[in-house]
């Protein structure tokens, strides 16, 4: 307990090839996706992990076929309502990130009652990525400080940093991906620096408990050295 890390990032992947094999629509795969959200989520708050981050709806999301983005933003609605009195009933704190304009009226304003209701809560932070993109939030950076009139010499790796979605949470210690793919999927590439990676065969709606353990586990068997030698790190040098 005294390695576990204090932010941990996941990319949910998985969902639509799941509900292939159980031969029903993608749809289908995102609504069964919810009790491996709990799990995640869980899981966090008994390893009392800080921060968990949910890639839940990337901005290229919206390319996706309109029957399904509809979909989702109404699952957004429907699992809201129903995880609110679990996040309660656990301490978290509900936050979100990403293009929030974009997000339908309904789905923005059911979304912030939540945050709103769990502010409070001093347990685990959940933050869901919605509508968001890493090149999106750079971007996005990048203009406010030229609308804030910063000039060249006036920005370094801190000052970017300030200018994030990320800025009040820590980088992730931990990324999990599962489905078995091994890309980032333009997911906090700045903040993902010196983050380790752990990718799971598991499709996102089989994600229970012990695969959150097991990832978390994995990483605490691992030397992070942050461009040190193993020896500095270990205090011989």
């Amino acid at each position: 307990m005294t390695r576990v890390p204090r932010h941990v990032a996941i990319i949910m992947d998985g969902n639509g090839r799941w509900a292939m094999k159980q031969k029903h629509e993608r749809l289908f795969g995102h609504n069964n996706a919810i009790e491996a959200v709990r799990a995640a989520v869980e899981a966090a708050v008994d390893l009392k992990v800080g921060y968990l981050t949910l890639y839940t709806f990337s901005t290229e999301n919206w390319n996706r076929p309109k029957e399904e983005v509809d979909g989702l933003m109404e699952l957004l609605i429907k699992a809201v309502h129903t995880e609110t009195k679990t996040l309660m009933d656990n301490n978290v704190r509900l936050q979100a990130i990403g293009d929030m304009q974009r997000i339908p009226e309904r789905s923005r304003k059911v979304l912030q009652g939540c945050v709103e209701q769990t502010s409070a809560n001093s347990g685990t932070t959940l933050i869901l990525a919605l509508s968001y993109s890493s090149r999106w939030e750079i971007a996005q950076a990048i203009r406010q400080m030229c609308s804030d009139g910063l000039k060249a010499d006036d920005v370094d790796e801190e000052t970017m940093r300030k200018y994030l979605s990320t800025r009040d949470y820590p980088d992730p210690d931990l990324l999990i991906r599962t489905g078995g793919e091994l890309r980032i999927s333009n997911f906090l590439l700045w903040q993902i620096a010196y983050t380790e990676l752990y990718f799971s065969d598991q499709l996102w709606p089989d994600f229970r408990h012990e695969d959150f353990y097991a990832a978390v586990l994995d990483f605490q068997g691992r030397q992070r050295r942050y461009g040190k030698t193993e020896a500095q790190v270990e205090g011989k040098k």
